[in-house]
């Protein structure tokens, strides 16, 4: 049997933690995101065919091909124009062409290549959970998130993705959130409202 970890891991991770829309001025280095990325890279997905392709946005020039996507979505403008890093969180359309690699007990590209509709299912659902892993393990690292989706899909996947395979999925700040500005917490359903045993 596996121990459970201690409250304050949970703490940490999740009862304690916050979305932040503002940030301290301090940075979050490369080696920080290949960390994040070399713990969430085990995260389980679909047949482990790893569909997330992700885009740690931190330079000047990469925000302002950022910007034009968030013009009109409230203060997610001001929140990415501020935060140390925002991660573009996507998908391959064509994940399942590394099957051979990633899941070697058989081939399962056909079932992919031949429904179009339920590859896009397989790759957003796993990308999203991948990027639910980002957050979690950054969370773990000492770092703050706030995951997005308010912004304009096709506008952002123009300035990232043109000519690629990759279609984004939803954006992710990354930084060490100011505390001062967090707003008091929003309360959550309960597990009589959110959940049933059958």
């Amino acid at each position: 049997m596996r121990k459970s970890v201690s409250q304050d891991v949970f703490n940490q991770l999740f009862t304690d933690a916050r979305s932040y829309h503002h940030w301290t001025d301090e940075p979050v280095n490369d080696e920080d995101l290949k960390t994040l990325y070399d713990i969430i890279k085990y995260g389980p997905t679909s047949g482990n065919l790893q569909p997330a392709r992700i885009v740690f946005v931190r330079s000047e020039e990469g925000k302002e091909k950022l910007y034009p996507a968030l013009e009109g979505m409230g203060s997610n403008l001001n929140q990415v124009k501020s935060a140390p890093v925002t991660a573009i969180i996507a998908q391959d359309e064509l994940f399942w062409k590394q099957a051979p690699k990633l899941f070697p007990r058989m081939d399962v590209r056909e079932m992919f290549e031949k429904d179009e509709a339920f590859a896009e299912s397989i790759a957003y659902r796993s990308s999203s959970l991948t990027g639910a892993y980002l957050m979690i393990a950054a969370r773990g690292l000492g770092l703050d998130v706030c995951p997005m989706s308010g912004f304009h899909n096709a506008i952002l996947d123009e300035a990232f993705f043109k000519g690629t395979t990759w279609k984004t999925n939803f954006i992710c700040t990354i930084g060490y959130g100011d505390d001062s500005k967090l707003y008091p917490r929003d309360p959550r359903l309960t597990f009589e409202e959110a959940c049933r045993f059958e």
